[in-house]
C-alpha cells in the first residue's frame, strides 16, 4: 500500500510539489482511486475550502470517474459532473490511506486539512477504509481545495499557460512564449505559470542547468537552435524525473526528488557535470542555484540581497 509522505519535509528542504510529484500523484490516485465511491468528507480545516457551490458533501454518493492534471493542481472528477481540483501549494501532500479512522476529526488539530473516504472496491481486503487526506505543514497555509462542475471555474487553472508535456508544446510554441516574454529573466518565465504550466523553482533551475543558461538571460535572446535545445531539455528533465517516481511510494517520493536535482537545493556542494561549487542567489521568499563554469562563463551572479545586506 502507497505510504504517506511527510508534508514537513517537503516545505524544509525546498522540494515543494511540482508537475512530477503531482503527475504522481494523479497516476497513485487513477490507480488506487477509480471506481470507488466518495462515502464521506471531513473538513479539518475551513481554511482549505475555497468554494461552497456546490458544497464539499455533494461529492459523496458518486463514484471517482478519472484523475487529471492542470501543472500543478490535481483534478478528482466525481460522478462525470463534479470536481474535486486541488492545489498543494508550498507545504501540501496527499497521504493515501487504507486505514482511514472511522471518527471525524478534530478540526485544527495538527496538519489534515480535508479527508476524502473512499468505498470498497471487489477484491479489497474485508474491512479496509480507503481514502486519502490532504495535509499541509507550518503557519503559512496555502493549500486550496475546490468543488466545482468545471475545472475552469478555477482561477489558478483557467489562467494556465500550455503544459510542457502536452503534444503541442513544440519548439515552435515555447519559442512564441520566450518572445512575448520580452527581455524577462528566462528563469521567472519558466516559473510563471500563466507562459507554462507546471515547473516551479526546483524544475526551472534542472532545467537552465542541463541547457546551461544563465537564469538571468533575457528570454527572447535565443536563436531558433537555443530554443530547440531548451524544448528538448525541459521535456526530458521533466519526463525522467517522473520515470524515476514511477511505482514509488508517496512516502519515497520526496526522497526521490531529491536524489534527482543536480543544482537546485545543492548550494556549496560541487556541480555533478564540472565539479565548480554550486552557488545560490537568495531573493525575498525564496532562491534559486546555479553552476557558474556550466551556465554563466564562470562569472558569478550577483546575489541582490547579500549586496544589501553587506551596504
Amino acid at each position: 500500500m502507497r505510504g504517506a509522505a511527510d508534508p514537513a519535509e517537503f516545505l524544509q528542504t525546498g522540494r515543494v510539489p511540482e508537475l512530477p510529484e503531482v503527475e504522481s500523484l494523479r497516476r497513485l490516485l487513477t490507480e488506487e482511486a477509480v471506481g470507488r465511491a466518495v462515502v464521506r468528507v471531513d473538513v479539518a480545516a475551513i481554511s482549505v475550502l475555497k468554494t461552497y457551490d456546490p458544497p464539499f458533501t455533494a461529492l459523496a454518493g458518486m463514484f471517482v470517474t478519472s484523475v487529471a492534471r492542470h501543472g500543478k493542481f490535481l483534478d478528482v472528477e466525481v460522478g462525470g459532473e463534479l470536481h474535486l481540483i486541488v492545489h498543494l501549494a508550498r507545504a501540501g501532500w496527499l497521504q493515501w490511506r487504507a486505514n482511514l479512522p472511522p471518527a471525524p476529526p478534530k478540526p485544527g488539530k495538527g496538519p489534515l486539512a480535508l479527508r476524502i473516504h473512499l468505498g470498497e472496491r471487489d477484491g479489497d481486503p474485508p474491512g479496509s477504509a480507503y481514502g486519502f487526506d490532504l495535509t499541509e505543514a507550518g503557519t503559512k497555509k496555502g493549500l486550496a481545495a475546490y468543488c466545482v462542475r468545471d475545472p475552469a471555474e478555477v482561477p489558478g487553472v483557467a489562467r494556465l499557460g500550455p503544459d510542457p508535456l502536452a503534444e503541442d508544446f513544440t519548439p515552435e510554441k515555447l519559442g512564441e512564449l520566450l518572445a512575448a516574454a520580452g527581455r524577462s529573466q528566462i528563469k521567472g518565465v519558466l516559473r510563471d505559470q500563466s507562459v507554462i504550466a507546471g515547473i516551479g523553482n526546483a524544475y526551472s533551475d534542472e532545467v537552465l542547468h542541463a541547457a546551461r543558461l544563465s537564469p538571468f538571460k533575457p528570454a527572447n535572446s535565443l536563436d531558433p537552435e537555443g530554443v530547440a535545445a531548451l524544448h528538448a531539455v525541459i521535456r526530458e528533465t521533466l519526463a525522467d524525473a517522473i520515470a524515476r517516481s514511477d511505482g514509488l511510494e508517496t512516502s519515497q517520493l520526496k526522497r526521490e526528488k531529491k536524489a534527482g536535482l543536480r543544482v537546485h537545493a545543492r548550494t556549496g556542494q560541487p556541480c555533478p557535470v564540472c565539479g565548480d561549487t554550486v552557488r545560490e542567489v537568495s531573493f525575498a521568499d525564496s532562491s534559486l542555484q546555479y553552476c557558474a563554469t556550466c551556465q554563466t562563463g564562470g562569472k558569478p551572479l550577483a546575489d541582490r540581497r547579500l549586496s544589501r545586506l553587506l551596504k
